[in-house]
């Protein structure tokens, strides 16, 4: 497999800085390294640069670098569409206003397969706001919305050729939800599995329904890992974090699920905020969940000290 690693040391969509040192901290925890001792072909494209964009301005004075973000989203979308012409993006985070780009290029590179894209959304939060409803004005909270075509992102964000139908996407390790989300949410046919579905059922059980889906639709499936899908004592290097996350187990059970469908055609690592690790912990614990997906089983992985 060829990996393709971009950087996107994109921080504008969030309200705490060090996002954008989240490329390097991947770099430098060895991911390149990891994929390669998997077998797998890695060609590092650098970091991207956001596009100058100007956006009309927008009646919800909470927005915040609604230009920066927009231009931000516009040059991802094109390298992601760019590059899923032949191997696997992996996407450096960065906040998750990057999933905007990420997928939305996705998107149009499997409508133009004849293939549906699905969205595995590994995180805390569902991210969909619109730019109406958002409080906090930090678009890393809309990229659902957008990416599934929900109203109110034109003129402001660039032109979605594809969305995603809503009922390809899974949401798994959900607990913080605003009820303006929630609404939204209540209308599509998006499949939301919260921190009590997981609990009660077992991670192995809701994602294996999920993947099934993806394997009888012949679709594509794009990856987004949140740092906050985990439970802050495993991984604290984020700037929103909510206690009750997944365990160590569960995060690597599911990607060792994920690598086995042999569905993964994509994969977003975002939120990592370095200035909020501790030696480097969470940024490790990335690369280790990374090459479970890609490969790694449970007997491989090695001995770490922190």
């Amino acid at each position: 497999m060829l990996c393709k690693l971009i950087g996107v040391p994109l921080q504008d969509g969030a309200s705490q800085l060090g996002c954008e040192m989240g490329p390097s901290a991947l770099r430098t925890a060895g991911l390149v390294a990891a994929l390669r001792e998997l077998g797998h072909e890695v060609a590092d494209l650098g970091n991207l640069s956001p596009r100058s964009a100007d956006p009309p301005p927008h009646a919800n004075a909470a927005l915040r670098n609604l230009a920066d973000v927009s231009g931000w989203i516009d040059v991802i979308a094109e390298t992601a569409y760019r590059e899923s012409a032949n191997g696997m993006p992996i996407f450096l985070g960065g906040d998750h206003a990057l999933s905007a780009g990420s997928v939305a290029g996705l998107a149009r590179r499997a409508a133009e397969r004849g293939r549906p894209l699905f969205v595995l959304w590994l995180d805390a939060h569902t991210d969909f706001h619109s730019l109406t409803s958002t409080t906090s004005g930090n678009l890393h909270g809309v990229p659902v919305a957008y990416f599934t075509g929900q109203p109110g992102f034109s003129p402001y964000f660039p032109v979605l050729q594809a969305p995603v139908d809503p009922a390809n996407v899974c949401m798994i390790g959900i607990r913080s939800v605003d009820p303006a989300e929630r609404a939204a949410l209540n209308q599509t046919a998006v499949t939301v599995h919260d921190m009590r579905a997981i609990d009660e059922h077992g991670v192995a059980v809701l994602l294996r329904a999920f993947l099934e889906k993806v394997e009888v639709a012949n679709g594509l499936l794009h990856v987004s890992l949140d740092v906050d899908f985990l439970d802050p004592s495993v991984g604290p290097a984020v700037g929103t974090t909510v206690p009750g996350g997944a365990t160590f187990r569960e995060a690597h059970l599911v990607m060792e699920m994920l690598h086995d469908s042999g569905c993964v055609s994509s994969l977003d690592l975002v939120e990592l905020n370095p200035f909020l690790d501790e030696r480097g912990r969470t940024a490790t614990m990335l690369v280790d969940l990374t090459a479970s997906l890609m490969g790694r089983t449970v007997m491989d992985r090695p001995t770490r000290r922190y």
